[in-house]
């Protein structure tokens, strides 16, 4: 019996092929840069809101904890002094109380009147464009000067207001129409419903350019009447323009202080204090920046809560 020897070709270990070992890349992956750039982009936003609104925040929330004079600084902690100092001043409910009468009132005259407006400008006809405009113009002055101007004009000495109804005939004595507590109120809702009608008119007239025109021709079809679609597909899909507009509108109207401080200063007989007017009275007449800012931590807990509810309201509405 023969033994055939080995073949010493194949008595030897097979080697793998040796991998060519890639080049390493000197430029960063792509994602990598695009998270540069993302950052490089919103640091500038970032560095503001840290500097202009959280770092306030939180001082705000120290001053609220803190026996803290307007001229002295901070004395120490002295929770929740301040708190119960804010809640329980004289003028806390009534501010509170004419805050809320004044918001429900402004909420519902202001959003009626810039949804008929921009239900009136809707369509586009000869000359719409010129009262879209006239509508917007006094959205254009600031706060503070369209009060000095209705100040001027409710003047009942040398304002036009008065001399023109005596002219008329229709009143025999000049009008005080900032003498009492429910003519100074309704003097400044006026005023804030002709300055920001036009505001709101645009924001729910560009959210009832959204609104695709086959569905208002199907319903009119459909024999549909404007009250009809009006109530089933105006408002519904008008939706977030009104929560928009009611968030901006009723956010605004607790914080009223500029138009309360130029025209009445809170009169007559302290009748048009604002919640906001009493912080500025807290901090700058009584020189208490704790109770000050406890009262601020008091109004934004009040907008947050508010803010939540709708949100939540408005979600559940479109689940539905």
């Amino acid at each position: 019996m023969q033994v055939k020897a080995a073949d010493p070709a194949a008595a030897e270990p097979r080697t793998r092929p040796e991998r060519r070992a890639r080049p390493s890349r000197a430029t960063p992956p792509r994602w990598r840069s695009r998270k540069a750039k993302g950052l490089a982009y919103a640091a500038p936003t970032a560095v503001f809101v840290a500097v202009f609104f959280l770092l306030p925040l939180l001082l705000v929330g120290r001053m609220s904890l803190s026996d803290w004079p307007l001229l002295a600084g901070d004395r120490g902690l002295n929770a929740p002094e301040n708190y119960a100092d804010a809640t329980d001043g004289t003028l806390f409910w009534p501010a509170v109380r004419f805050t809320l009468l004044y918001t429900v009132i402004v909420t519902v005259v202001l959003l009626g009147l810039a949804l008929g407006l921009a239900l009136l400008v809707q369509e586009s006809r000869p000359g719409t464009g010129f009262f879209r405009t006239v509508y917007f113009l006094p959205g254009a002055l600031g706060l503070a000067s369209a009060s000095l101007l209705f100040w001027g004009l409710y003047s009942p000495s040398t304002g036009p207001l008065s001399h023109i109804l005596e002219e008329l005939g229709l009143v025999d004595d000049p009008v005080s129409f900032l003498g009492t507590p429910t003519s100074a109120l309704l003097s400044t809702v006026f005023l804030i419903v002709w300055k920001f009608a036009g505001f709101y008119m645009l924001i729910l007239l560009v959210g009832l350019q959204r609104i695709p025109q086959d569905v208002f021709e199907a319903a009119r079809m459909d024999g549909a009447s404007r009250g009809q679609i009006f109530r089933s597909i105006t408002l519904p899909l008008l939706r977030p323009s009104l929560a928009l507009t009611l968030l901006l509108c009723v956010t605004g109207s607790l914080l009223a202080f500029d138009q309360f401080f130029i025209l009445t200063k809170g009169g007559p007989d302290n009748s048009t204090v604002t919640v906001v007017q009493l912080i500025y009275r807290e901090a700058f007449q009584r020189m208490d920046l704790g109770t000050a800012a406890a009262l601020s931590v008091i109004v934004l807990a009040v907008l947050l809560l508010f803010n939540a509810l709708q949100f939540r309201g408005l979600r559940r509405a479109d689940e539905s």
